[in-house]
């Protein structure tokens, strides 16, 4: 493939990706795609980068390029998984503190898109006040909007995210004068479900991870118990149109029997 040239090899892309595209039309597309973007560090070891924050910088180029890709298939809810509250507890206050500011910019990037809503997918209760404050003026800022709903998992955890919401509905129905008897008869997973970060949203369609890791490592817990999966080999910053499309294709082929 090496000895062919960069214009022929750039045409038969542009042809496969085309190809692909035609084949979608008519098939089911997923309405909410979760993407785990995973693998920057490892990108910007392998070309001899001593920083990873040139890594995370181009991961999140690449997503505002997925961004694109998704809004073009027409998919209506997309939620980014860009920093756990693993990574706050575990990552160097270095790379914490390079990798926070790559994610405050891009949200503002994404949020530059006048038909795009952001939401805060996350809690702020350990995020530098800098980015909490960004995210709920983005999340304010573009809560109107009607075109693709953009949540960003920052500060984010799947065990966390449901005892948030158990905490919420007790600390609610406590509020109302309810006992715990009363609170245990009208517990539900509906009633969960509205009280988490994506609450009225909904559940993610097909979950896409990136380097060919294959676990959740704590992303959506909840709402993915009846999501497809897909694995792609390709490291975050190095994903193709193609790969995603490939995704879509293989999403369209699956059956979801939901137990039937």
């Amino acid at each position: 493939m090496s000895m062919i040239p960069t214009s022929l090899r750039s045409f038969l892309y542009g042809l496969y990706t085309r190809r692909l595209r035609r084949s979608l039309h008519g098939r089911p597309k997923p309405k909410h795609v979760a993407m785990i973007i995973d693998g920057n560090r490892r990108w910007a070891k392998q070309l001899g980068l001593r920083d990873a924050a040139q890594g995370h910088a181009a991961g999140a180029a690449k997503m505002m390029e997925f961004l694109a890709w998704c809004d073009r298939e027409g998919v209506q809810v997309v939620t980014l998984y860009l920093l756990s509250n693993d990574n706050l507890r575990n990552r160097s206050s270095e790379e914490l503190d390079a990798l926070i500011d790559i994610i405050e910019k891009l949200a503002m990037q994404i949020a530059d898109n006048a038909r795009w809503r952001v939401h805060h997918a996350g809690s702020s209760e350990h995020l530098p006040a800098g980015l909490g404050a960004t995210l709920e003026r983005l999340q304010r800022d573009t809560a109107q909007r009607r075109g693709m709903h953009v949540n960003l998992a920052v500060g984010y955890g799947g065990r966390s995210e449901i005892v948030d919401a158990m905490r919420r509905i007790v600390r609610a129905h406590a509020a109302d004068g309810g006992d715990v008897a009363a609170l245990a008869d009208i517990l539900t997973p509906d009633l969960i479900a509205e009280h988490l970060y994506t609450g009225g949203q909904p559940d993610p369609d097909l979950v896409i991870r990136t380097s060919g890791e294959q676990r959740l490592s704590d992303f959506m817990l909840w709402q993915s118990a009846h999501s497809e999966f897909y694995f792609v080999e390709a490291l975050g910053p190095d994903l193709r149109e193609v790969d995603f499309l490939r995704a879509l294709r293989d999403f369209a082929s699956r059956q979801r029997r939901y137990g039937q």
